[in-house]
């Protein structure tokens, strides 16, 4: 079997957040080095005890999970509750976690694991905003050369924004942090809106979880169908977007995917547009190429995988 791949999942759950950890936790082909909760969908003392939450659902509470930023760089923080309910995770009823939130703070793990383990061998997945790998790399410079990959979910371009016309959630809560990230000259994947909402959690689909007959099963599908109710009444289609999924369901099947290289220049000056991703898809500008862009994804087949690797757990 081939060596597994190391990852830190960053995340700040959220019910896809939830889906994408379980898809992970659900794939041998993963090394979880550790998982880092962020503010974001909720504030960070829910993040934080969301990602236990899910880690137990699974079976798996020897994964580690730190509390990191409480805030983005330089904004103050925005919420969405009422897309994930007040606790993050409405739908089902999970038990509060017995398993430990580590002591250390998030971004000296980040920090220290990137330093420690050989370089280009860990893979950061980026599930919220970006403030705790840009307190990161703002910290000790010396990680950006050693991240193989950062893939993330944020942005959007042909899609528009979904939390202003113009702005996807996870870049606008913290702009300035996404800023960071995408002028480090790291390798980046980028899953934004485009991709995310081809990637509809139809009724059908919601319901083929229920049928694996599991905790993670059931969870799963009471999970999507309270997140779903808040994306299928303000876009008036069968299901929401999963968005999260996608950054894990990337590294085990690219193929599904299909994009091109892009400049990605973030917006931080204008209220009007601030948190954009203005995405160079044309090569207009003579701004450098520093992100692989997704627009299009075998949904299908995302599902299928989903089903497959959750039914494992």
């Amino acid at each position: 079997m081939p060596q597994s791949r190391k990852i830190i999942i960053d995340t700040d759950p959220g019910q896809d957040d939830a889906v994408a950890i379980l898809l992970a936790l659900g794939s041998a082909e993963l090394e979880i080095v550790g998982m880092t909760a962020v503010a974001g969908n909720v504030p960070l003392r829910l993040t934080e005890k969301n990602a236990r939450k899910i880690c137990e659902l699974a079976g798996r509470p020897d994964i580690k999970v730190y509390a990191g930023a409480i805030r983005p760089l330089a904004r103050e923080l925005v919420t969405a509750e009422e897309v994930h309910g007040e606790t993050g995770l409405n739908g089902p009823q999970l038990p509060e976690p017995t398993m430990e939130l580590q002591d250390q703070y998030a971004v000296d793990f980040i920090v220290e694991t990137l330093m420690k383990e050989e370089s280009g061998t860990i893979t950061l997945c980026a599930l919220g905003p970006l403030t705790n790998i840009a307190l990161a790399l703002i910290r000790e410079p010396k990680i950006a050369p050693r991240i193989k990959e950062i893939v993330l979910m944020g942005g959007g371009f042909f899609e528009g924004g979904n939390v202003t016309p113009t702005a996807e959630f996870n870049i606008y809560v913290d702009p300035h942090a996404a800023d960071v990230v995408f002028k480090s000259g790291i390798p980046i994947v980028m899953m934004p809106l485009d991709v995310t909402h081809k990637a509809l959690t139809t009724a059908k689909r919601t319901q083929a979880f229920r049928k694996l007959g599991t905790r993670v099963g059931t969870a799963t599908t009471e999970m999507l169908e309270f997140f779903e109710r808040f994306d299928e009444e303000k876009y008036g289609t069968d299901g929401g977007p999963l968005h999260d999924p996608c950054v894990i369901a990337y590294l085990l099947k690219p193929e599904l995917f299909r994009g091109r290289n892009c400049n990605v220049t973030v917006e931080t000056a204008s209220e009007l547009t601030m948190g954009m991703t203005v995405i160079d898809w044309w090569g207009v500008t003579k701004r450098p190429i520093n992100a692989m862009v997704m627009r299009d994804i075998d949904h299908d087949a995302l599902f299928a995988l989903l089903l497959e690797r959750l039914g494992r757990l």
